[in-house]
Order: structure tokens, then sequence, then C-alpha cells
């Protein structure tokens, strides 16, 4: 029952930022571990960042550390991303995801998310 909705993506120049939202209705987010993954034409679906319920722990794929942050406000029953020093290598569509209410852990593994968003493009180009 729980219904994710991503916005905020775009087309921007190497350098820029963007800031994608993962917005939550159906079910009190608090309650969820949440990941960001993002797919590229011709390529597997990849796992980005993770969030735990409190947002006490958070993971990053190797290539976005230090340039991306995930965050979240569970008032707002919103998750975050932000995307700093955007490379051509990011495009992608960028997809949230929420695990089962009782898992407590971050997993990279796409297969383990039960609940997803539609997603958003991310272009990063001249």
């Amino acid at each position: 029952q729980l219904q994710l909705v991503e916005s905020g993506g775009g087309l921007v120049q190497p350098g820029g930022s963007l800031r994608l939202s993962c917005a939550a209705s159906g079910g009190t987010l608090n309650y969820y571990v949440i990941g960001w993954f993002r797919q590229a034409p011709g390529k597997e679906r990849e796992g980005v960042s993770c969030i735990t319920r409190s947002g006490g722990r958070t993971n990053y794929v190797d290539s976005v550390k230090g340039r991306f942050t995930i965050s979240r406000d569970n008032a707002k029953n919103t998750v975050y991303l932000q995307m700093n020093s955007l490379k051509p290598e990011d495009t992608a569509i960028y997809y949230c995801a929420a695990l089962r209410p009782s898992a407590l852990m971050c997993t990279s593994r796409s297969g383990a998310y039960d609940y997803w968003g539609q997603g958003t493009q991310v272009t990063v180009s001249t």
C-alpha cells in the first residue's frame, strides 16, 4: 500500500547540482529503510544510497561518495538525495524504493525492496 513518487530530476551541466525528492503516501515513512537506485541505458540497475529508518546510518556507492547526500524528513514523509558535482556518468533514471517495514538495515540489492517509485530522469550534459 505504500506509494513513492520521485521528483526533482532534469538537465544540468557537469559540476552542477540537483536535489531529488521521494514523497511517500499510504504509509508512515519512518517505518521504512529507503534506498536510491539508478539505471542508465544498457546498464544494470545500481544501488546509489540508502538510509535507515531514523536516519542514523547511511550508505553510498563508491562512485558518489563525497558528492551525494541522502537525508530524510519523516515529518514530511519525504527522503531526499542531494547531488553535487554532477558528472555525465551520473546520467540515469533515478528511483527511490522502500524495504519491508520490518527491515532494519540498508542493502544495495534491488530485489530486497518491495516498493518503488516511477523514476525521475537526470541528465548531465553540456
